[in-house]
């Protein structure tokens, strides 16, 4: 049997990998705690990461509108586009350890690069408020601007073909375990996120010398 390919490329999904995305760090302090009890929970009663996942694949906010009120009232849907509109605020740090082992990535000599389901509309916020991400990332393709998404297969061939990656000699990185699968599905390797610490050791165990 031939070797595996070596990895030479590591592609990062960017919120809850990179990017700590917290809804309720924006709206906390400034809505009512039940209010943002309510925005933040599980089961999300209020359509916020719904109606985000739809800015992620492409649509416009002002499209999108329109539903919220019907479907939630006029008080949430103020409340979204405020949080639309600070989405800085959603976006306190960087994920623990990610800047390190981005930088030790790079200097090993590896491709670094971005796919993350993102709305085309607060994607300038991640690179203006973390100057990390466009000084260490070689590329990034973002849902929101190609109207892909993931899990979407033709989002991570998209992203192959305009890095000009071999599927078989990158691993990617998520922390939902459906974008990780779908990932493996084109034939790239994947890793769960849970944290720094057990990323740099998945990286390793595929021989990516960080």
């Amino acid at each position: 049997m031939p070797d595996a390919p070596r990895i030479t490329d590591v592609i990062l999904d960017f919120c809850g990998v990179v990017l700590d995305w917290q809804v309720r760090a924006c709206l906390e302090g400034r809505f009512p705690d039940q209010m943002v009890d309510r925005i933040c929970a599980d089961d999300d009663p209020c359509g916020f990461f719904r109606y985000e996942d739809r800015m992620d694949a492409g649509e416009e906010l002002r499209d999108i509108l329109p539903d919220v009120r019907r479907e939630q009232g006029d008080q949430i849907a103020s409340v979204f586009v405020y949080y639309i509109a600070h989405y800085g605020d959603a976006l306190p740090r960087m994920m623990p350890g990610m800047e390190a082992l981005m930088r030790d990535v790079k200097e090993a000599g590896y491709g670094l690069w971005g796919l993350t389901n993102w709305s085309h509309e607060t994607i300038h916020i991640a690179f203006d408020k973390f100057p990390a991400l466009g000084e260490l990332l070689d590329g990034t393709v973002v849902s929101g601007v190609e109207k892909l998404h993931k899990p979407d297969a033709a989002i991570y061939e998209l992203a192959l073909g305009r890095f000009g990656l071999d599927a078989a000699s990158c691993v990617f990185l998520d922390d939902t375990a459906r974008n990780v699968a779908g990932a493996e599905a084109v034939g790239i390797h994947g890793i769960r996120f849970t944290d720094a610490r057990d990323a740099r050791r998945g990286l390793r165990a595929l021989g990516v010398a960080v």
